[in-house]
């Protein structure tokens, strides 16, 4: 760890096989675990949390202040779980008062240019692609995909293994297994190589396309869809998934299915 081109406050908790290239500052109250490796010109500010064999390339930037007025300098964090990668120019902003920190957890990937706002949270196995933005308080399912230059509007919602097209503006939640694209955001299909990926079969498979076939193309409003679905289907942990994140969503879920 000793790099003397690197700048390290001396309050700074950092295991002793951490990896610190030239010409990066490491701010006080700020910990970093077993294996981790800091690229060349990185600034990891005050309430950076790092965990385990985390990799982060040249230019990125973490848990600088929050981009909110509302911010009045209180105590947040940022953290970044075991195994994530981190590329080049992303910057990851600390949490707020709101909740107190901005979340990526384990083995997640965070390419070239990314922005993660306050108080976001990413659940483990997720990827960023290059250029995504992503606004204040965003909830990330684990294993789901956002595809380059897409813009997620503040407090929304992706479910687990749902995947989004690139160039998307996602201004409404993405439930869980779905892939999401068009202008306005729009159900296209459910995640089925992602899933199988993932060791989900056929019959799982053919159980939530039936779940959003009723949701979504069947021209059932959405309480409609969600009486059909809890009466017609067997409950199951995809389906009680499925029908619980669509009657917490705030934001109301993307359109369904069009071919405009």
């Amino acid at each position: 760890m000793n790099q003397p081109l690197a700048y390290v406050h001396p309050g700074a908790k950092i295991a002793s096989n951490v990896v610190i290239e030239p010409f990066t500052t490491i701010h006080k109250n700020v910990e970093i675990g077993e294996g981790t490796w800091i690229g060349s010109s990185v600034t990891i500010m005050e309430g950076a949390r790092i965990g385990k064999n985390v990799r982060i390339f040249p230019g990125a930037v973490i848990s600088a202040i929050p981009q909110d007025l509302k911010f009045e300098g209180e105590d947040s964090f940022a953290v970044i779980g075991d195994n994530t990668t981190i590329r080049e120019n992303v910057t990851v902003n600390r949490g707020t008062s709101a909740s107190g920190e901005t979340v990526i957890g384990e083995n997640c990937l965070i390419m070239a240019n990314v922005h993660v706002a306050h108080d976001c949270v990413l659940g483990n196995n997720s990827i960023l692609v290059n250029n995504v933005a992503l606004a204040g308080h965003v909830v990330i399912g684990e294993f789901a995909i956002v595809g380059g230059q897409s813009a997620i509007h503040q407090f929304v919602h992706i479910g687990e293994h749902a995947m989004i097209s690139g160039g998307t503006l996602v201004r409404k939640d993405i439930p869980p297994f779905t892939k999401a694209g068009k202008e306005p955001v729009s159900f296209i299909g459910i995640n089925s190589i992602g899933l199988r990926r993932r060791g989900f079969d056929s019959k799982k498979i053919h159980e939530i396309q039936s779940i959003y076939r009723i949701l979504f193309q069947k021209k059932n409003n959405t309480t409609q869809a969600l009486q059909i679905i809890e009466a017609e289907l067997e409950a199951s942990t995809e389906r009680d998934e499925i029908v619980t994140f669509i009657r917490e969503s705030q934001r109301g879920i993307m359109k369904g299915y069009n071919n405009s």
